[in-house]
C-alpha cells in the first residue's frame, strides 16, 4: 500500500503487521487439508493526512462474498440488537407503510424483517448468493448485487427513493470507500437518511482488539475519517451514537449534504474524545503493535501451561476475529483441541491457516472440557449465560481479548 484510498496521500504509517494469514472466512473441507493454503499479508497502517486506518486490498470483495459462511441470524442478541434498531428508527424518522427502507450488505435478512413485521415496504442489497437465499427464503425481498453508484441509482429508479438507507458492518468491508459512498447517495431519497453501524477504531485501539482486523475490512474508522468518507459521496454526519457491540461501534446517522444542517453535540463530544486519544497524531498509534504483542505471549503462555497440566481447552464459536487470533498466535490443534460453531455450513470444515476442526456445539457437553476460549468476545454477556452449562462439571471460560480473563461459566468473577 502505497497510497491512502480515501484521500490519495502517500502519507502512510505502520500502526500493527500482524504477518501473513488466509482470508478469515476462507474455512477448509476436509478434502483440502493437503493442498495449497494462500495468505496474504495483514499489515495495518494509517493515512496521516485523513487519518484512515486501513490494510491493502490483496484479496476482492467478489472472493469474500459471493458465497458467505457468516449467518447474522444465528446470534440471538444481534438479532435483538437489530430488533431494537428498527423500533427507535421507526420512532425518530416517523417511517410507516408509505415509506421505504434499504439495507445495503442485508445479510439473511436479520434486519428487515422486522421491517416487514411493521408493514414497511423494504429491499435488501446483498453480494452473497447464499445468505440472500435465506433471506428470501424468510420473506424479505433481496437483491443479489454489490453495491455501486449504478446500482444505487438503478434501485431507486425501480423503486424510488429509500427513507432509509441502513449499512450496518459493511462501511468497512468494501476497498471502493468513494464509490460505495456514491452508491448510499443514489439510494438515499434527497430528504433521507443513511445510518452506518461499523466498529469505532478508538476501542480498537483502546481495548487492544486487534483481531478485528482481518482481510474482509479494508479500513477503520474514527469519526473524524468517517466524516471524511461520507462527504466524499455527498453525505453529511448529522448525529452519533456509540454502542457496545463488536466491542465498541459507532452508528452514524447522515443526510444528503444539501439537508444535513449542523451536527449535534454528540458528534463534537465524539470528536473530542478521539482528539483527546491521539488519533489525529502518530502518538495515539505507537503503543498499540507492543500490547497486540502482550496478549500473544498470555495466550500462548495459557494455552502451554494447560497442555502441560493435562488440562483440555477447547474453543467455542468460528467468527473471522477468532482466525486472526489464532494464526497470529501459531495455535494448532496440540493447543486447542477443536472448536464449535451454532452454524451447521462449518461443521466438519477446518479453520483456515491453523486447521482446527470445526464441530456442532453439542460436543462441548459431551467432551466436558477443562476450558472453553471464547473466540467471539464481543458476545460475551450472552456466551456467558449460553455456555453456563459448562459450570457443572467445574468448567471455566476463557477470554482473548482485551486481555486474558478465565471466568467461571456461571458467575463472570475473573479469576487471572
Amino acid at each position: 500500500m502505497t497510497r491512502c484510498r480515501l484521500c490519495g496521500s502517500a502519507a502512510m504509517e505502520s500502526v500493527v503487521d500482524l504477518g501473513a494469514t488466509p482470508p478469515c472466512e476462507s474455512f477448509l473441507a476436509a478434502d483440502q487439508l493437503d493442498r495449497p493454503e494462500p495468505a496474504y499479508p495483514l499489515h495495518l497502517r494509517v493515512c496521516t493526512d485523513c487519518w484512515l486506518a486501513q490494510i491493502p486490498a490483496l484479496i476482492t470483495p467478489e472472493e469474500t462474498f459471493t458465497q458467505y459462511a457468516y449467518f447474522s441470524s444465528y446470534s440471538s442478541s444481534w438479532v435483538e440488537h437489530a430488533r431494537t434498531f428498527v423500533t427507535g428508527a421507526v420512532e425518530r424518522l416517523g417511517l410507516g407503510p408509505d415509506s421505504f427502507v434499504v439495507e445495503v450488505a442485508s445479510n439473511d435478512g436479520y434486519l428487515l424483517r422486522h421491517m416487514v413485521d411493521r408493514g414497511i415496504r423494504c429491499l435488501g442489497v446483498e453480494p452473497s448468493v447464499n445468505v440472500g437465499a435465506a433471506a428470501r427464503e424468510a420473506g424479505v425481498p433481496t437483491l443479489t448485487e454489490f453495491l455501486s453508484p449504478d446500482t444505487g441509482a438503478a434501485v431507486s429508479a425501480e423503486h424510488g427513493p429509500a427513507d432509509l438507507v441502513v449499512a450496518n458492518n459493511v462501511y468497512a468491508h468494501i476497498p471502493d470507500v468513494v464509490g460505495f459512498t456514491q452508491g448510499l447517495r443514489a439510494l438515499v431519497a434527497d430528504d433521507g437518511w443513511v445510518s452506518i453501524e461499523v466498529q469505532h477504531l478508538l476501542t480498537l485501539i483502546e481495548e487492544n482488539q486487534y483481531d478485528t482486523i482481518y482481510h474482509e475490512h479494508f479500513q477503520y474508522y474514527t469519526v473524524a475519517s468517517a466524516i471524511r468518507a461520507l462527504a466524499s459521496g455527498g453525505l453529511a454526519l448529522v448525529d452519533v451514537e456509540l454502542l457496545p457491540t463488536h466491542g465498541g461501534s459507532i452508528r452514524l446517522w447522515a443526510r444528503p449534504a444539501e439537508v444535513a444542517g449542523e451536527p449535534s453535540r454528540r458528534v463534537s463530544d465524539v470528536l473530542d474524545r478521539e482528539k483527546a486519544a491521539g488519533l489525529r497524531e502518530l502518538s495515539g498509534y505507537t503503543e498499540f503493535s507492543s500490547r497486540v504483542a502482550k496478549v500473544r505471549r498470555d495466550l500462548l503462555r495459557f494455552l502451554i501451561d494447560a497442555a502441560e497440566r493435562g488440562d483440555t481447552v477447547v474453543g467455542y464459536g468460528a467468527p473471522g476475529k477468532g482466525n486472526t487470533l489464532l494464526n497470529h498466535c501459531g495455535v494448532r490443534p496440540d493447543l486447542l483441541a477443536y472448536t464449535v460453531d451454532r452454524n451447521p455450513y462449518k461443521h466438519g470444515r477446518f479453520t483456515p491457516g491453523t486447521r482446527i476442526p470445526i464441530l456442532s456445539p453439542e460436543r462441548i457437553a459431551a467432551d466436558r472440557p477443562d476450558y472453553v476460549l471464547v473466540l467471539p468476545w464481543n458476545l460475551r454477556e450472552e456466551l456467558v449465560e449460553q455456555l453456563s452449562f459448562v459450570h457443572e462439571w467445574g468448567g471455566r471460560l476463557v477470554f482473548p481479548i482485551p486481555e486474558l480473563s478465565v471466568v467461571e461459566a456461571a458467575s463472570e468473577k475473573g479469576t487471572a
